[in-house]
């Protein structure tokens, strides 16, 4: 099963990935959301030509051929281009199992918990109390996660009072009997941000994200030392160094790579290993709902050291509207649980009027050779 074509088809936002074999198979898969045209420029100069004419069959081997080929240039954008093929290859590997991925992956769940996130820093706290009650009334989220401070704020917040002032609206309107969680953003420094922690310890929630610049393990490492609920962190991560550093040293409660980030699925499984012999959980990163949605849903439905539930954007079009017809079938929500399809691979197709509409790259094994 010999690796023959990887074509793009990308705008700005969002770059889907097809790799086809010599036997017939095809894979869909995806590049990182944003820049997705940089990225796909990136497939095709630093992923395509070191695996063209390879068999698909291992995909730890061809991680490593194209990270080794390319040790001179590591960086983001080509762990973003490399979860292009990864995630297209998991899908091949689904298919020709039968299986959907997360029971290839020995998943036997197609329920995964997950709880409503919100994008945004531009709404009021009365405003966004009101939104997260309706989706709670009416789809059933128990668990929600809404933004505070400013992000890279440097101690500031959206506007003064703001943090204090949603924290308390969403308690008092949603009630006791609901999960909440917080997403800083990198916008504390150590002093302030376990300030604020104390206030979120006082209304229960019980998830601070990133509370102070990702970049300063040793500030985050200092908050969850001094605060009793969960300090999560590891979005923007993907260098293996960094991950064995924040595991071993503890940086965080929990860890939350993010699957098109890390490069795709498989080196972001090795990352759950890592957590999984520290003892520590995994809630993956994923925050819009293009395919690293159900990526990563796939993945908690299988992974023995999964956290308690999801992160699912609820963002609607006018916020996001380069989500809009990317594929089908859609996701679905029932009583705060994403459902999974059973379906071979991924269990999705790209809307063929999307693919045609964008911009399209291919390359060929005979370009190689």
């Amino acid at each position: 099963m010999k690796i023959i074509s990887i074509e793009t088809f990308t705008n700005e936002y969002m770059g889907f990935v097809r790799v086809c074999s010599d036997e017939g198979d095809e894979g869909w898969g995806q590049t990182c959301t944003y820049n997705a045209d940089i990225s796909a420029q990136v497939v095709h100069k630093q992923v395509a030509p070191h695996v063209l004419g390879w068999s698909a069959q291992d995909i730890k081997d061809l991680n490593r051929e194209v990270l080794e080929r390319e040790h001179k240039f590591p960086g983001t954008y080509l762990m973003r281009a490399l979860s292009g093929l990864d995630t297209a290859l998991w899908d091949i590997h689904g298919k020709r199992a039968g299986l959907s991925v997360h029971q290839l992956l020995g998943g036997d769940n197609s329920r995964v918990p997950v709880y409503a996130s919100s994008m945004r820093r531009d709404i009021s706290a009365e405003a966004e109390a009101d939104r997260l009650l309706a989706l709670k009334e009416e789809h059933g989220y128990h668990s929600f996660k809404f933004r505070i401070g400013r992000e890279c704020g440097h101690d500031e917040d959206q506007w003064p009072g703001r943090t204090q002032a949603i924290v308390s609206q969403v308690r008092k309107v949603l009630g006791d009997d609901v999960n909440l969680l917080v997403d800083a953003n990198s916008a504390y420094t150590p002093t302030k941000a376990i300030e604020v922690g104390h206030m979120l310890q006082d209304f229960g929630v019980s998830h601070f994200e990133e509370p102070c610049p990702y970049w300063q393990p040793d500030w985050t490492r200092q908050v969850k030392e001094a605060l009793s609920l969960d300090v999560s962190g590891g979005e923007q991560d993907y260098d293996m160094r960094v991950w064995r550093h924040m595991i071993e040293t503890g940086v965080v409660d929990i860890v939350q790579p993010d699957v098109c980030y890390m490069g795709g699925v498989t080196r972001t499984l090795e990352v759950a290993k890592m957590a999984q012999q520290a003892n520590l959980p995994i809630t993956l990163h994923c925050a819009n709902l293009s395919l690293v949605t159900l990526f990563s849903a796939h993945l908690m439905a299988a992974m023995p050291n999964a956290g308690k539930y999801l992160e699912f954007a609820i963002e609607g079009l006018d916020y996001y509207p380069w989500q809009r017809q990317l594929f089908s079938p859609g996701f679905r929500i029932e009583q705060g649980e994403l459902l999974l399809s059973e379906k071979p691979g991924w269990g999705i197709e790209p809307d063929p009027e999307w693919l045609r509409l964008n911009d399209y790259q291919v390359s060929y094994m005979g370009d190689r050779f």
